[in-house]
């Protein structure tokens, strides 16, 4: 049996900690370092910036980064794998091979390539869009690492397979392990956020030593899937059972979680202490994925702008509509959407102007960026004299700015073609996998047996108090919905959320997901509930439909509501 190979995370986002390559390399022993660059609203930019010059549509940021470690890597024989490629992989290995000459090395570059669908969208019925990139495998990164390459870049893979693909190459699966696989994912799922594994953005974060500065994750894979999450010695932040929890279910679309190479069944996770700083993800089942590949779509929604009105002191609700009906009145075209949004923040009888103030946005829309530029900003500046009492703004509107909408495709995987370009220029077709099976939900395992003072006729005693007392929650963005991840930290805990936090009640604590489709699934082996909800997010995060676009915040919002918990629990 091949001993456990060691990866660990250098990044989580376009943006995110730019000494944290360095840092992963220097701070312990690795076998290979990955970097995760492409969120949804990353491929809008990078499309963005290829429309300016064809030769871009990569990270840049990660080229960066290399120029100050490629040669610390090579020296400790470390590999790099990351999809920094973006757009363009092959003008991002160039641009690797120029810098390596530049410093006076020789590094062994591959790339992935074959996900960019742009120039065959209308043949495959996927619109008009500015990107159209399907969500490839971890088995090119794998033949390119068994290739001898030192640096693997590629374009749109799904996040975990940066992680995978190693862990392939470094065990020698065979395609139909899925369970090994399955077990990979998982741990792949865990680091590819970086910090978020380690502490960052965590339920409880207030239990945490050190989060200054929090350390980036490493996954020790065994040759059977299983794998260890900790971090480098002497870095911030924490692995716990409960980081490594709120990450698995970060953004997931309930207990099966589909990917191009398989499926992965979240159901069926182990948690176990392994010590300090080491979690052990285990007993992870996989199965054949579905046969076809999602695309990421992102195209030009039209033009947005927006005001915020400050409004102070008494009479607010009045000064709300009487500044509504005025602005609406003032546009010189209506745009094709208004939203209006009231966020109430102020104190009675406040010590301070801005305890006394209420802001009230206007976000508008168009596809004529006119409507949205001058036609808006005026109107809204013309009131500045002749509106409500103590009129201000945050600050003046300015002309109309163009925003993404993001949407996923589906195709037939024999429909794409993979392609890796080996470090000696050959290129190696990766045949899509050759057993399927459609997705559907995972079946239900059944409700837990209920606390005894739930099942007794009696009515327990109970407190209310914010479900946070006693529950976790992570949240984010799978394009216009919401993924919302509740968990708890003991059985009893459990058989009462599993019980109580219903669709139902749900919808209940949060009015904004009232009127639109929520689904519920229960994961037992993580003591957890997995909501989502549908549409929350309008067209994704680049059209900013919405405070909190990519739903960060939602579940600590979910954490505050005040609900009825049996004593015994807290």
């Amino acid at each position: 049996m091949t001993a456990p190979i060691r990866i660990g995370n250098s990044s989580g986002f376009y943006g995110d900690r730019f000494s944290a390559v360095q840092e992963m390399l220097t701070g312990g022993p690795l076998d290979v370092l990955t970097g995760d660059y492409l969120a949804e609203l990353t491929m809008l930019i990078l499309g963005r910036d290829r429309l300016k010059d064809p030769s871009l549509g990569y990270a840049r940021t990660f080229l960066k980064q290399l120029e100050g470690s490629l040669g610390e890597a090579l020296d400790r024989g470390v590999k790099i794998v990351s999809n920094a490629g973006g757009l363009n992989p092959a003008g991002l290995a160039q641009a690797i091979q120029e810098l390596a000459d530049r410093l006076g090395l020789h590094p062994k570059i591959a790339y992935v390539e074959g996900d960019d669908l742009l120039n065959r969208a209308a043949e495959l019925e996927l619109g008009e869009p500015l990107t159209a990139n399907a969500y490839l495998g971890a088995w090119g990164i794998a033949e390119a690492l068994q290739a001898g390459a030192d640096v693997v870049v590629t374009g749109r893979v799904t996040d975990a397979s940066v992680i995978v693909g190693p862990a392939a190459a470094h065990h020698g699966w065979k395609r139909n392990q899925y369970d090994e696989l399955a077990g990979a994912v998982a741990a792949g799922h865990v680091i590819e956020c970086g910090c978020q594994a380690t502490g960052g953005n965590y339920a409880f974060f207030s239990e945490v030593h050190d989060l200054g500065r929090p350390g980036f994750p490493i996954a020790e894979i065994q040759a059977d899937g299983s794998s260890v999450i900790t971090k480098h010695d002497k870095t911030g932040g924490a692995v716990t059972v409960d980081t490594v929890k709120a990450q698995l279910l970060y953004e997931i679309t309930g207990a099966r979680y589909a990917g191009p190479d398989v499926t992965t069944r979240l159901d069926t996770i182990e948690l176990s202490d392994d010590g300090a700083d080491r979690v052990r993800i285990s007993g992870v089942r996989g199965e054949a994925p579905p046969p076809t590949y999602k695309v990421s779509l992102n195209s030009v929604g039209g033009f947005r702008s927006e005001v915020n009105f400050v409004l102070t002191g008494l009479q607010l609700e009045e000064k709300a509509d009487l500044v509504k009906a005025q602005l609406e009145r003032g546009f010189a075209k209506r745009p094709a959407e208004v939203q209006w949004t009231l966020a109430w923040t102020e104190k009675p009888n406040a010590d301070s102007e801005e305890e006394a103030s209420v802001y009230l946005r206007c976000a508008v829309k168009d596809p004529d960026p006119k409507v949205v530029g001058r036609g808006f900003s005026g109107a809204a500046v013309e009131l500045a004299l002749s509106s409500y009492p103590g009129f201000h703004v945050l600050a003046p509107p300015g002309e109309g700015a163009p925003y993404g909408v993001f949407r996923a495709g589906y195709v037939d995987i024999h429909a794409v073609e993979q392609v890796v370009v080996l470090p000696d220029g050959s290129r190696s077709i990766i045949e899509p996998a050759a057993e399927t099976q459609e997705l559907t939900s995972a079946e239900d395992a059944g409700l837990p047996i209920p606390l005894p003072s739930l099942a007794s006729a009696g009515r327990p005693r109970t407190r209310e108090v914010p479900l946070g007392r006693i529950a976790g929650a992570r949240s984010g963005d799978k394009g216009g919905d919401a993924n919302v991840g509740v968990w708890v930290r003991d059985e009893k805990a459990w058989r009462w959320l599993a019980h109580t936090l219903t669709v139902e009640l749900f919808q209940e604590l949060l009015p904004e997901t009232t009127d639109l489709p929520v689904t519920r699934y229960l994961l037992p082996n993580l003591w957890a509930v997995n909501f989502v909800v549908e549409g929350l997010l309008g067209e994704g995060v680049a059209a900013q439909a919405r405070f909190d676009p990519q739903a960060k915040a939602v579940g600590e919002w979910l954490r505050s509501r005040y609900v009825d918990i049996p004593e015994m629990l807290l």
